[in-house]
Parts: C-alpha cells; structure tokens; sequence
C-alpha cells in the first residue's frame, strides 16, 4: 500500500512486559487456540467444532473479562481479537488453567479482521470494553469506534444480536452512543445509556477507578429484525 494512503489505526504497539508464564502458553497454545489472519471468510463453526453462538471481542486487553465470561457461559463461543502478544499469552494462560474450550483468538487488526474473516449476519454479538478512548482532540481519528466500523460490526451481526461497548471516558461514551444511534440496522432498547450487566465483570481498573469516584458507561443495541415484508 501506499505510504500516504496507510490506514489511520487505533491502536499503538507497545510491546509490554511478557512474563515468562504468558510466553510458554503463546507458545504451546497459540497453535491450538490461534487463528491465523486470512483475506478469506472463516468457518465459525468449523473453528469452534460446534454450531454455537457466537460473540466477537474486540481488545480483550490482558484478558481477564474474556475468561471469566467464557467460563461463566460454556455454550457460547468467543473470538477474541487482540494486537498486543502479551495480552494474548495472558488470555491463553487463563483457557489453560479454566480449561476452556470455546476461545479462539487471532491476534491481528480489528477491522481488517472483521471486514475480510467475519461472514455477515453470523455473530450473536460483539464486546468492545473500554477501548482506548484516545482523549486529545487532534487523536479521535484513532478512535476504532467510527461510523464505518460501527456499519460494519452492524452487518456481522445476526438478527436480534448485540453490540455492547463499555468506557470509562465519558465524552468518548457520548460519541459512542451518537455513533451507534445513527446506524440504521441498530437500536437501542434502553432510554440512553445501559446499566452494567451482571454478566459483565468488573474489571481491577474500573473497581479501582469507582472507589475514586470515577464512572463507566454501558451501551448496548440490538440488531434490527426485519419485519415480514422486508421493510424496517
């Protein structure tokens, strides 16, 4: 590609500290629980081995919220997709020690991964928790939850399914809400913003960030269901 036509991305490497015990399980599960990046759509059920619901991670970070959700639900699958290793080591180590089966993980850009692997109209949802919220002006290009991506997610998902963002930013929360409120195949079945779920967990950052009197904030819609007839 073009220098001067690379995409803006939202995210910056940064290597981070791999622990010796992350590095062990990339190495000897990342072969069985990796999928690696390919121009082509995926089989979801072929990956899994099972016809399943399917929920899509975006940035599952270290992997924490990722386990214990997989965990606390074994009939749903979940593919996570992370750019930074060791966070992906982290998320292998933890399916290691619960003995999970239902995470796949490909470690590579979002978009690109959801525009040339994600079939439409497969997922039963999508997880994006608290996503960089890139807070100086001159950055909110970065930010991954644009319109077009918004789009995008929107045609992955099936009929009734969810899409459910969390942040911790306020201002990249309301922009959040704005931008998932103009997507036509999307509603929101709450007056505003959602209370946290039970089944999302709290994660060490924001329990810390509450007892400091800091907030998050919960969005969550739907996929439309067409109406019989074919008209919204």
């Amino acid at each position: 590609m073009d220098a001067t036509h690379r995409p803006i991305r939202s995210f910056v490497l940064r290597q981070g500290r791999f622990s010796p015990g992350q590095q062990r399980a990339y190495e000897l599960l990342m072969p069985r629980f990796g999928i690696p990046f390919s121009p082509a759509f995926l089989d979801l059920e072929a990956a899994f081995g099972r016809i399943a619901p399917k929920i899509l991670e975006i940035g599952f970070g270290m992997g924490e919220t990722t386990a214990r959700i997989a965990s606390e639900h074994p009939e749903i699958d979940y593919l996570g997709v992370e750019v930074h290793t060791p966070g992906v080591g982290a998320l292998l180590k933890r399916v290691d020690e619960l003995a999970l089966t239902n995470v796949r993980v490909i470690q590579h850009d979002a978009v690109e991964v959801v525009r040339e692997m994600v079939p439409p109209v497969t997922l039963a949802g999508v997880h994006v928790f608290f996503p960089d919220p890139w807070p100086k002006k001159r950055h909110h290009k970065r930010r991954l939850l644009q319109r077009p991506f918004a789009e995008l997610l929107a045609s992955r998902l099936a009929p009734g399914g969810y899409f459910h963002v969390a942040t911790d930013w306020q201002e990249y929360a309301e922009h959040i809400l704005a931008t998932l409120g103009a997507v036509r195949d999307l509603e929101n079945p709450h007056p505003g913003f959602a209370a946290r779920p039970a089944d999302r967990p709290e994660t060490k950052f924001e329990s810390r960030g509450r007892r400091l009197g800091h907030g998050s904030w919960d969005t969550i819609f739907r996929k439309r269901t067409p109406h019989p007839g074919g008209n919204p």
